[in-house]
């Protein structure tokens, strides 16, 4: 049964046109004028900045470090989804807390808050630096502050999920004689897979383009710790314009690749749900 809108046609015009210019100043022109800057100089000139060694290598980094963060996050939010969900709805609270923290905590505080740690001069410093062990200013301090940023996407998708799935089913296949490893991979897993890819997508993107807390504990050592956004940042403040934003086209697309497979995913899923 259809619902008729008694909307103004002078309302719905004056919405429509709000939510374009809105549009138009957010999201479009900006895109536009990163492309802009970054073919001011022709093709050649945009080409020469992609194959720039330094990029490559900040490139790779940030592409490890993804690789690297979103394996974590995602065994992490299926653990911690299936663990409040199925058996720990007394800490339930807190963890929700927990993971809200990387949302409501500045991004540059978590870096400052891993070098109070993990610095030379840090809680941990001593011990880390009698071990041979860095954290700061190497790599495992770039992994350690984007899994930090990126920690609540997964478990937040999946968490709510499960909940409203409920577990009657994973107790039928218990009950018909099944382990808690087929249960999980024939019963729980192919239910939550679209939640599951959601988070994962949201990390990924999150993960690629994360500055503030990489900025404060990588230590901008290029070729160790640079990672794309930072490689932008220190073009920029080079002057080096064209190659800066050459490098930030391959983050805006990223992230338009990104949205796109989401949407994807998203219509994949309400097609399955139509059929079923």
């Amino acid at each position: 049964m259809k619902v008729k809108r008694n909307e103004p046609i002078a309302f719905s015009i004056l919405i429509i046109s709000i939510a374009f210019l809105v549009s138009l100043i957010v999201i479009v022109l900006p895109v536009y004028k990163i492309f802009e800057q970054a073919f001011q100089k022709g093709f050649s000139g945009y080409w020469n900045a992609l194959v720039d060694l330094e990029l490559l290598s900040s490139l790779r980094l940030s592409l490890i470090v993804m690789a690297i963060v979103v394996t974590i996050n995602t065994i992490f939010g299926l653990a911690a989804a299936w663990y409040v969900t199925r058996f720990g709805k007394r800490i339930r609270g807190l963890l929700e807390v927990l993971l809200e923290l990387p949302f409501s905590v500045s991004p540059v505080v978590a870096g400052m808050i891993f070098i109070l740690l993990f610095g030379s001069s840090g809680f941990l410093g001593s011990f880390l630096k009698d071990s041979n062990v860095q954290i700061i200013f190497a790599l495992p301090g770039v992994i350690l502050a984007t899994t930090f940023v990126t920690l609540p996407f997964v478990a937040k998708e999946l968490i709510p999920l499960m909940d409203e799935l409920g577990t009657e089913m994973e107790e039928a296949a218990i009950v018909l004689g099944a382990n808690g490893w087929h249960m999980f991979t024939r019963i729980t897993l192919p239910s939550i897979k679209w939640g599951l890819i959601h988070g994962i997508i949201m990390c990924t993107a999150r993960s690629m383009g994360e500055f503030g807390a990489v900025s404060v504990v990588s230590g901008h050592i290029r070729g160790q710790t640079v990672t794309m956004p930072l490689h932008i940042e220190i073009l920029y403040n080079e002057y080096e314009f064209v190659a800066s934003f050459a490098a930030a086209t391959i983050l805006g697309i990223a992230a338009f690749a990104a949205t796109v497979f989401k949407i994807l995913v998203s219509r994949a899923q309400k097609n399955q749900l139509r059929k079923s």
